[in-house]
């Protein structure tokens, strides 16, 4: 099994539902599924069912009851008829490499379950206890100074104490930090935000655990002495 790099992310991205149609020919071969072309994407499921089609290695045609153009059709080698619309839920793991989770057989159940796996709610593991030992003593000084400014906002996160506890809370802000989610929000990439926090003299063991954890959509780190510690973070000696 090969180890995840970085320990803070869990479960599917980027979930999503494609409509794919279940596709037989006359020539006894294997099913195939194909996507409909852009073009007939309007057409309700009842509209797409045995129905007569052609295809290629990229799409499908529905030519019964539709004016194809010539030169679509002409792409389409293979003649065949929609047995069933199947909405297939695909997703990347922590890899970033695409799988495919399993098929649905409505819209309406596929963005369900899309909706159930996503955790919509914003709450599902995004607020970490870590060993304080994942970073130096120096940054654990550095945070702790933090935690009692007003740290900039060009920063994009806030340190904070945690009353009646030595513990260090840390609030990440604009996550994910990917260079598509920094440059909608705030017009950078994430190695820009990595020159800004060198630039300030982040302590190196700090910044690559918050930039780990805000790849991950964590929003809220809390560095504790005698919190667990994580497989694949790097771990520190006091001195």
């Amino acid at each position: 099994m090969t180890q995840n790099p970085n320990p803070f992310a869990r479960g599917y991205q980027n979930l999503r539902a494609t409509r794919t149609l279940l596709i037989t020919n006359e020539d006894d071969c294997p099913p195939v599924w194909r996507p409909l072309h852009a073009s007939q994407a309007h057409l309700p499921d009842d509209a797409v069912e045995r129905c007569l089609c052609v295809f290629c290695a990229d799409f499908a045609l529905i030519i019964e009851g539709q004016e194809v153009p010539g030169e679509l059709e002409n792409q389409c080698s293979t003649d065949g008829i929609v047995r069933s619309v199947v909405y297939a839920i695909a997703a990347e793991n922590a890899d970033g490499q695409l799988v495919h989770l399993g098929d649905l057989y409505s819209e309406e159940a596929a963005r369900e379950a899309v909706e159930h796996l996503s955790f919509e709610t914003g709450l599902y593991s995004r607020c970490w206890e870590i060993s304080s030992a994942h970073i130096t003593e120096e940054a654990s000084q550095y945070l702790s100074q933090l935690a009692d400014l007003a740290t900039p906002p060009a920063f994009l996160f806030v340190a904070f104490r945690i009353p009646c506890s030595p513990a260090i809370g840390v609030k990440l802000i604009a996550t994910p930090w990917t260079d598509e989610n920094l440059q909608y929000v705030e017009g950078i990439t994430a190695e820009q935000l990595r020159q800004e926090h060198l630039g300030n003299d982040i302590p190196a063991s700090l910044m690559e655990v918050l930039h780990l954890a805000a790849l991950a959509d964590v929003r809220m780190l809390v560095f504790d002495a005698d919190a667990p510690e994580i497989d694949g973070l790097p771990l520190y000696e006091a001195d």
